[in-house]
């Protein structure tokens, strides 16, 4: 999934979730909507099975109606979201309206089932243009996720108190299953384009996915067809134009009857109709699945952005420390120098009868010497200070690789250790003046936790700030503590001090604090493991800068951590 393309929203897809949510949702009252994020809705439907959520998105990207599971409590305090709230309160969800091909859906909300509709919301799903809107009784826009201003929209502006204007009616043609091969053929070849554009600019509800499944889908036995976008029309074959007429009206057949199934390939997008259907895909929980797709790419991009970001954050902190460092260390060597000059100020005084400018400019040599002598602790202690800054970021460099390494954990909890470690080096790492305000981590930091085979709890941190809780403020006397030796990485706590930790439990701690340090690429890696009374922070440095005594050395296997890792489910 890291590198696949986020398949957009279209016209069957939408139809596909609509026929899905009518069953569940249809009726049911309205209860909760907040907004997590500048493009998204989030509502809770309340119906006898319980409750039913819905994310609506504007992204011009990843406009988006789906289902999703119960999400966390974020984003009610919005004003789209107290608008909303307020606008739907005790109101019924009575209709999901979607009319033709457009991409407009419309929540008809009312006092009761069966009386008239006293709100809807309507649901834009558009590209760019994607909007959400809530509307009075007089069809009048009282809330509105996108502002649209006159010199943005001369055709349809569109703001709070205003009459709603539906969007301009689409300029191609409906698909008719009725229309004969030779008239679908002849519109589709008046232009001579390439098939992709031609049926989109042909015809109303026509994806890229779309066309990508209707040029695709097996014909003539397991022969794939050749076809493909890019073909163009004039160069299709008469058994070409056979099949794909074929697929065409399967389509519709399948846009007709409501008949959706949805399967996902391996390139990373999704189909919801399929020729022959598969009975053995579930698509009763279409809708919801397709949320947890979206949510799942939406987070590795999101992934992928922050990586990036951080990236260059500790490649940009790396080059001025070491830029810093490298000139201190030129002053050190410049500090060579105050013995010469106090030997050419020996010699001035030495002479027999010195002058008064002779005595002065001996004077100004010793004072030169001097100063140079007495900025040697201070260089030295600047040079230890870029060294443990260096050190910072190896082990920062560390933690990055392994989130994004970690296939093995859930995305939102990636996310959330990601999220964790960008504010985390943004304090660390940035001027306060330069700061952003990124969220967390105010409240408690959430190490990776697993159990080991005989119930012990292990606490891994990913990140400095949880290295510091795991290792000295949560530690309890007992625990045991692992690191990779003279290497970045996280420390491990092995809490031992709840019951006696047998050679198993030693030997997976051990191998998680190989795997998660920079030496996790070797066969063997050697561990020191000591208990937490031995630790003791070093004063001045980042969090979780230790010192230990009395260690043992442990040789551990980072290939064995991931086979563990991959075998039980972390706890956090």
């Amino acid at each position: 999934m890291a590198n696949s393309t986020l398949q957009g929203m279209d016209l069957t897809s939408l139809r596909a979730v609509l026929g899905d949510l009518r069953g569940q949702i249809i009726p049911s009252r309205f209860e909760k909507a907040q907004q997590p994020d500048p493009q998204s809705l989030q509502l809770g439907f309340r119906t006898l099975s319980g409750m039913v959520w819905l994310e609506l998105s504007w992204q011009a990207d990843a406009a988006r109606m789906v289902q999703i599971p119960p999400p966390s409590r974020i984003g009610a305090g919005s004003t789209l979201a107290q608008q909303i709230q307020h606008g739907l309160k005790q109101l019924a969800l009575v209709a999901l309206e979607q009319r033709d091909f457009e991409r407009v859906v419309q929540f008809h909300f009312a006092p009761r089932p069966g009386e008239s509709t006293a709100r809807t919301l309507v649901l834009e799903l558009m590209g760019r243009h994607s909007n959400v809107l809530l509307l009075d009784e007089q069809n009048r826009i009282t809330a509105i996720a996108r502002q649209v201003r006159q010199h943005q929209s001369r055709v349809r502006p569109l703001s709070s108190g205003d009459p709603y204007i539906a969007p301009p009616s689409l300029q191609s043609l409906p698909p008719e299953s009725q229309e004969s091969i030779e008239e679908w053929r002849r519109r589709l070849t008046l232009v001579p384009v390439d098939l992709g554009r031609a049926l989109r600019e042909t015809y109303q509800g026509i994806s890229p996915a779309l066309t990508k499944q209707l040029i695709n889908l097996p014909c003539g036995g397991d022969t794939p067809s050749p076809l493909t976008a890019s073909t163009p029309v004039e160069s299709i074959s008469e058994n070409q134009w056979v099949l794909l007429h074929q697929r065409w009206k399967s389509w519709l057949q399948h846009l007709s009857d409501g008949d959706f199934v949805l399967d996902f390939d391996e390139a990373g997008g999704y189909r919801v109709w399929n020729d022959p259907a598969d009975p053995a895909n579930d698509d009763r929980a279409l809708s919801l699945r397709l949320g947890i797709y979206y949510r799942d790419h939406l987070n590795q991009r999101q992934l992928r952005r922050d990586h990036q970001e951080l990236r260059q954050l500790l490649e940009q902190s790396r080059q001025k420390e070491q830029a810093q460092r490298r000139e201190q260390v030129q002053r050190l060597k410049d500090t060579v120098g105050a013995d010469e000059l106090q030997q050419k100020a020996d010699a001035i005084l030495c002479q027999a009868s010195p002058d008064r400018d002779s005595i002065d400019k001996a004077q100004k040599l010793y004072q030169r010497a001097k100063r140079l002598r007495r900025s040697i602790p201070l260089i030295e202690q600047r040079l230890i200070h870029h060294d443990q800054r260096l050190a910072l970021i190896d082990g920062s460099e560390s933690f990055l690789t392994d989130l994004m390494q970690a296939d093995w954990d859930e995305a939102d909890a990636r996310k959330r250790q990601l999220l964790e470690l960008k504010v985390e080096l943004e304090e660390l790492l940035t001027p306060r003046r330069k700061r952003r305000r990124n969220g967390p981590p105010n409240g408690q930091p959430q190490p990776l936790e697993i159990r080991s085979w005989d119930g012990l709890l292990i606490q891994v941190g990913r990140n400095h700030r949880q290295n510091e809780w795991i290792s000295l403020r949560q530690a309890r006397a007992g625990d045991l503590w692992f690191h990779a030796q003279e290497c970045p990485g996280s420390h491990v706590v092995l809490k031992a001090s709840a019951a006696a930790a047998t050679d198993e439990d030693l030997q997976l701690a051990a191998d998680l604090a190989a795997w998660f340090s920079r030496a996790k690429g070797n066969r063997r890696v050697p561990v020191v493991m000591t208990a937490v009374e031995h630790l003791q922070r070093i004063p001045g440095t980042a969090p979780g800068t230790v010192r230990h005594r009395q260690a043992e050395l442990v040789w551990a296997e980072p290939d064995r951590a991931r086979r563990n890792l991959d075998a039980r489910k972390p706890l956090a």
